[in-house]
């Protein structure tokens, strides 16, 4: 399990000589915010208060991410996700959530993006989460192959596909 104090700071995951996986919570992270910046770049959109943005992220609490970069310095990319509870008045279940995903063009099918998934659902699972959520409307063969299924049962605010997958 990861302790809170371990979340305050830049957690070294795994590292091999081409890569290192980082946990954050913190999003004032210069390593996130250059990620997150390309990322939004490549998808043109503009934000003009990227400090409110990234303050929010940390303000809402409870939001992590693994972020993925070269040896050389080089983003390769990062998962952003959170716990999310799903309440009835009878039921209620915490899913793990998945906010962002971003792999840069020059790392894509390379296994980084089956990788970082993977490093999420094994968080998602050792805080005794059951099932991962996310929305898309770019990467569906993505996901499919990696076990989700489309919820066509549920909608979401984005109006972008739910994709849903039962973890172990």
């Amino acid at each position: 399990m990861v302790t809170t104090s371990d979340l305050n700071k830049e957690v070294k995951i795994s590292a091999n000589e081409a890569y290192q996986d980082s946990l954050i919570s913190d999003f004032s992270s210069p390593v996130f915010q250059n990620a997150f910046k390309q990322y939004f770049d490549e998808v043109d959109v503009k934000v003009s208060d990227w400090d409110g943005l990234f303050g929010e992220m940390n303000s809402e609490g409870g939001n992590y991410a693994f972020v993925r970069t070269a040896d050389d310095g080089r983003i390769i990319g990062f998962i952003q996700f959170k716990p999310i509870e799903f309440t009835s008045w009878f039921f209620n279940e915490t899913c793990g959530f998945i906010r962002e995903f971003w792999i840069s063009p020059e790392f894509r099918n390379q296994g980084h993006g089956s990788a970082l998934i993977s490093l999420a659902e094994d968080y998602f699972i050792k805080e005794g989460m059951q099932t991962s959520i996310l929305t898309t409307d770019t990467a569906e063969r993505f996901y499919l192959k990696h076990g989700y299924f489309k919820a066509f049962a549920c909608k979401a605010k984005n109006q972008c596909d739910v994709f849903k997958k039962r973890l172990k």
